[in-house]
């Protein structure tokens, strides 16, 4: 049997990646998720959190088409190649760590979302303990605003970086959607640390939220 060699993999993605038209091979990994879980529709509403380079936005807005929105936010905004941006995709430059959330532009206007996205990732240290903690501020972040702005019966999807914080972190969703279930695509360098979480079937009753269904 022949063994691929990782470096030549993560090639391929990166690759694909450029001829398809999309900033980064990540792009793949939500595809790979929305395959198995069937994450997008026509016309929804998407949230994009730490949307830079844009793959991931341009995707979700392909997928949601001219009927749908997306918006994604970030410390800076992705420089997606001229033409690239469809008009259902917009981006705003958003501390998502500072912003209240009451007061937030997206609270405000855009939402309620019908999907929450998150490939929010630290800067990385070197140090495990340091980034591991990092990554789990992030995406307890990212899990506030999903609450805050996520319609009843809407999905999130989440990365981190695993560790027994993080997996504590992925049961105590169980109690805010109907199904929660880890993976690591296969787009995934083999190096990487990183481990997505997808909560399907978003349950406001036990969430704290400024968005109810059908307000």
């Amino acid at each position: 049997m022949t063994v691929k060699d990782p470096s030549r993999l993560d090639d391929h993605y990166s690759r694909q990646a450029r001829q398809a038209g999309y900033p980064a091979r990540s792009v793949y990994k939500l595809e790979e998720m929305d395959r198995k879980y069937h994450l997008f529709k026509p016309g929804q509403r998407v949230l994009d959190l730490g949307c830079a380079p844009g793959s991931w936005s341009l995707y979700a807005a392909k997928k949601v088409g001219s009927g749908g929105r997306v918006l994604g936010l970030d410390l800076k905004l992705p420089a997606l190649k001229g033409g690239l941006q469809p008009p259902q995709l917009v981006f705003q430059v958003t501390d998502l760590l500072a912003v209240p959330l009451d007061t937030a532009h997206t609270a405000r206007t855009e939402g309620p979302f019908d999907l929450v996205l998150s490939d929010l990732a630290p800067a990385t240290s070197g140090r495990k303990e340091v980034d591991q903690a990092r990554s789990l501020a992030l995406v307890q972040a990212a899990l506030a605003w999903a609450e805050a702005l996520l319609r009843a019966g809407g999905h999130f999807v989440y990365k981190f970086f695993q560790s027994p914080e993080s997996e504590a972190f992925s049961r105590a969703l169980k109690e805010k959607f109907n199904k929660v279930e880890l993976l690591k695509p296969k787009a995934t360098r083999s190096r990487s640390r990183e481990i997505f979480g997808i909560g399907l079937g978003f349950n406001p009753v036990k969430s704290s939220q400024y968005f109810r269904e059908g307000l």
